[in-house]
């Protein structure tokens, strides 16, 4: 009986101490910017999210932060990492230089190249196509790229790696198909086209991922919007969700202004003949833009309640295990029904990984323009937020 008289004042006792201002532990890893607990509105793709309560706030921070320590102990960050629930910034921390030569720090505007992660970007743009009636998900490439030799690709294929198409890293390092120079989209297409290049498995046999897929994909969209992929891009996603930091990568315009990426040992990774071709990769962007990007995807004016029913839906069940991959996005599948979708990313130095926790409306982001593993690992947070069968060292 002495317990619930008490009750009352231990409550009121710990609601004042979660009400405080975010503890010295939290601010110390926002050297270069303060947090904003919830973005500035995305509308009309703002979905209406419950708002955190402090204690929930300050129990999970906690928790992200003794991951940081942890995962980051013994190299420090040289990027950005980002964890959100219900779009509200539970954690937020960057370090680094993005420009060795000239000490330029790296802070929450600085857009660092996403590798792979600009996969989930150019599928969402399809996908957007797929929705306004523009294009078909079963509709074969070759009825959108008269040139492309393969006649029974589709886009589905392509955005689930299951086309078996060739690697274009692979094929344009061979001096007999390509004589040096910048490659662009439409190169690989031609090199393709004249050279018939054999497919590394029947069409729909297996997943086989393959960045070729992601550039065809770019071209696609570039023809059916009749713009460049880098303006389609911006017009479609990136200026409709503010996500102002953000942009695909031209040699010629950014070479001397994009941030630079280095190997483990500091070493700067200079940029190469395959450094202009996108849709695969060369998408810079932020946490926070990508946070805004992750909040959208909950909208019904963003995408479809139907095209992001086959979003996140596994393709490739030829192989047992968890991994499986949806469209333009991994997933995690287990047993007991918990599904995680996530995509990494690794070019040159940079390596990259999204993932969101779409039945606990949990965003995790870890960008790195040094080369690490570390951002690889940040999936071990879900099980900080969800039943998900993860096990991680405390």
């Amino acid at each position: 009986m002495k317990f619930f008289k008490i009750y009352p004042y231990i409550f009121t006792l710990l609601l004042l101490l979660s009400c405080k201002k975010e503890t010295p532990m939290f601010a110390e890893h926002i050297p270069v910017a303060k947090v904003k607990d919830t973005l500035p509105s995305v509308n009309p793709f703002q979905p209406k999210l419950n708002k955190l309560s402090p204690i929930y706030k300050n129990l999970k921070t906690n928790l992200v932060d003794n991951f940081y320590k942890k995962n980051w102990k013994r190299s420090n960050l040289s990027g950005g990492f980002l964890v959100a629930k219900n779009g509200e910034i539970l954690y937020e921390t960057y370090g680094g230089l993005a420009n060795r030569a000239t000490k330029e720090e790296i802070n929450a505007h600085t857009a660092l190249h996403l590798a792979s992660v600009s996969k989930v970007l150019t599928a969402t743009a399809v996908l957007k196509l797929i929705d306004s009636g523009k294009l078909a998900l079963d509709q074969k490439i070759n009825t959108i790229l008269p040139e492309f030799p393969y006649e029974k690709i589709t886009v589905k294929m392509l955005l689930t790696h299951r086309s078996g198409l060739p690697k274009y890293e692979y094929f344009c390092y061979d001096t007999k198909l390509w004589n040096g120079g910048m490659v662009t989209n439409q190169d690989v297409l031609d090199i393709m086209a004249k050279h018939k290049i054999n497919l590394y498995c029947r069409p729909d046999r297996k997943f086989s991922y393959c960045n070729t897929n992601y550039v065809m994909l770019a071209l696609v969209i570039e023809k059916l919007t009749n713009m460049n992929y880098r303006d389609a891009m911006k017009k479609m996603i990136f200026d409709p969700l503010d996500m102002n930091d953000t942009y695909v990568f031209d040699y010629e315009k950014h070479k001397e202004s994009a941030s630079l990426s280095y190997k483990g040992n500091n070493v700067l990774y200079d940029f190469e003949f395959l450094d202009n071709v996108y849709g695969d990769k060369n998408i810079y962007s932020t946490p926070r833009d990508l946070l805004k990007f992750d909040i959208a995807t909950y909208s019904e004016n963003f995408l479809s309640s139907e095209i992001k029913e086959l979003i996140y839906k596994g393709y490739s069940n030829e192989t047992r295990g968890i991994k499986n991959y949806g469209l333009g996005i991994r997933l995690n599948e287990w047993k007991t029904g918990e599904k995680m979708a996530y995509h990494n990313g690794w070019w040159h130095g940079n390596t990259s990984s999204y993932v969101t926790l779409k039945k606990d409306t949990v965003t995790i982001i870890a960008l790195s323009n040094k080369f690490s593993k570390k951002p690889y690992s940040v999936y071990k947070l879900a099980s900080d937020f969800g039943s998900y069968p993860i096990k991680k060292k405390r």
